[in-house]
């Protein structure tokens, strides 16, 4: 991509109706520039609508980006589990790609008490499924498995970054809201520039120029994750994130997830665009 694009994960709260093509609008109305298109609860948008998803973004100039169902863990106990989990990755991957988008980040899998390295072996064996079913449709759209914010999932920097160097297909979801929740330390520019490094160092200077990033303050414990909050009511360091993103030319898509949406992710490209 050519530079970095902020936008808001799901249509802007400000949008006439909550749909994708009202939220595309809204989107461009407020001067951003990119879109996550929420598949959380499920993969509820037929064809048609999809093809009307991507000519409304392509009018607009939206880049867009989708989040598959939370309803997957690809370390499943059980084959069928498993089996409907790699469905729901397939599902959104399809969809996205008829709407235009870019990418799709979903959260992998849970330990459910297993080693991580056990937990390791089983997601890169199921996702390797769902790559290579995609390889056969050719199908475009950039696998995202995301950076997550507690110690019972899968999905450590570490684990994110070896997937990704190991598979082919995929990419990093970096999700910084995350990874400082997981320990509540990580949260420094130096912190931060080091993240950028080691994805440069793991995947390539591609990476950096195409990246799929999560940015929202949050609220932890020493659980890891709370819930998301506005940057100004957390703790996380946004400014210094920003400066490090534009350090190492990072460009992509930043998604915001505050839970005021638009005016966390305006306040992140005024912040980024005046440095």
């Amino acid at each position: 991509m050519e530079k970095l694009l902020f936008g808001t994960g799901g249509s802007p709260h400000s949008s006439p109706t909550p749909t994708a093509i009202d939220g595309i609008k809204r989107i461009a109305e407020l001067g951003l520039s990119c879109m996550e298109l929420e598949f959380v609860y499920g993969v509820r948008m037929g064809e048609a609508g999809a093809r009307l998803v991507a000519e409304t973004a392509r009018s607009e100039g939206v880049r867009l980006s989708a989040h598959g169902p939370y309803y997957i863990n690809l370390n499943a106990r059980e084959p069928e589990k498993v089996a409907a989990s790699q469905q729901r990755i397939l599902q959104t991957a399809r969809i996205a790609a008829v709407c235009g988008a870019h990418s799709i980040t979903f959260h992998a899998a849970f330990h459910l008490g297993d080693p991580p390295e056990k937990t390791y072996r089983a997601v890169k064996k199921n996702l390797a499924e769902v790559l290579s079913q995609l390889k056969k449709e050719k199908n475009p759209v950039a696998v995202r498995p995301e950076v997550m914010g507690k110690p019972t999932a899968f999905g450590t920097l570490d684990e994110v970054l070896k997937l990704c160097s190991e598979l082919e297909g995929t990419g990093i979801c970096m999700d910084f809201a995350h990874w400082h929740a997981y320990n509540g330390k990580a949260n420094s520019y130096a912190e931060f520039a080091s993240v950028l490094r080691q994805i440069k160092e793991k995947l390539g200077d591609q990476a950096l120029a195409d990246m799929h990033i999560h940015v929202s303050g949050i609220a932890y414990s020493k659980k890891g994750e709370l819930k998301h909050l506005n940057l100004k009511e957390s703790d996380l360091r946004y400014e210094e994130l920003l400066r490090a993103l534009k350090d190492y030319q990072a460009k992509g898509l930043l998604i915001c997830e505050s839970p005021s949406l638009e005016e966390d992710a305006l306040l992140l490209q005024e912040t980024y665009h005046k440095m």
